[in-house]
């Protein structure tokens, strides 16, 4: 068991620093992710002929293998965490703008038609009523966006030790110690688990009208493993 946690000094972090970039590395990315999306979300409710144009352009982006998004940028941003990050925000807002355009959508006609006449405008509307109506879609989305992070953080590890739990992989075929192998692959799906759950209580928490078993749009189903 003590080697299971036993991390090499190569790696420059014991086993909890590495958590600590993981999640740095998978969540900052999602959350840079959902700041683009929500704009871009908006636009295409108000500019219905916009959304097909911007559904085909990061659906293209995110069937860029991870390994050659990494190629290209580093010539720009070297072997940082970067270079990592860059691509798993684009990778997200396939799965975000979809979310939150569909729960945007389906927010109903009357709603808006009251919000209006209050003397709401657009921005505001969008903001306090639409996006709270639009929480559960975006709770998915979201839930989808950040375990598809988790995994693909582990990616960086070909880049020059850039993939955090990912890199104890590497060095698992290095020094010959499986357990390093298994310690990145436990700990990762451990974290994936638990942030998935944590979201599952932020909807219970902003929806405590819907049902617990709900929220789950068909973004998980349009969200392809990479």
């Amino acid at each position: 068991m003590n080697r299971f946690f036993d991390i090499p000094s190569d790696l420059q972090h014991d086993w909890f620093g590495l958590i600590v970039l993981h999640l740095r590395e998978a969540l900052l990315p999602v959350l840079g992710g959902l700041v683009l999306a929500l704009p871009i979300a908006q636009l295409c409710v108000r500019l219905r002929w916009l959304y097909p144009p911007v559904l085909w352009v990061t659906t293209v982006l995110y069937a860029v293998p991870s390994l050659a998004f990494f190629v290209v940028l580093i010539d720009y941003t070297g072997q940082t965490e970067l270079t990592v990050m860059i691509p798993l925000t684009v990778y997200s807002l396939v799965v975000l703008v979809p979310a939150i355009v569909d729960g945007v959508r389906s927010v109903p006609q009357e709603t808006l038609a009251a919000a209006t006449a209050m003397g709401f405008g657009p921005v505001r509307r969008y903001i306090q009523v639409q996006l709270p109506i639009a929480v559960p879609a975006i709770i998915a989305g979201l839930r989808v966006a950040t375990v598809s992070s988790i995994s693909l953080v582990s990616v960086g590890m070909l880049i020059g030790n850039q993939g955090a739990l990912g890199n104890l992989l590497h060095d698992a075929q290095i020094y010959n110690r499986p357990e390093l192998a298994w310690n990145s692959v436990i700990t990762t799906a451990v974290l994936a688990v638990l942030l998935d759950a944590l979201l599952v209580g932020v909807r219970l928490l902003l929806t405590p009208w819907m049902p617990s078993g709900s929220g789950t749009t068909r973004t998980r189903k349009e969200a392809a493993a990479r």
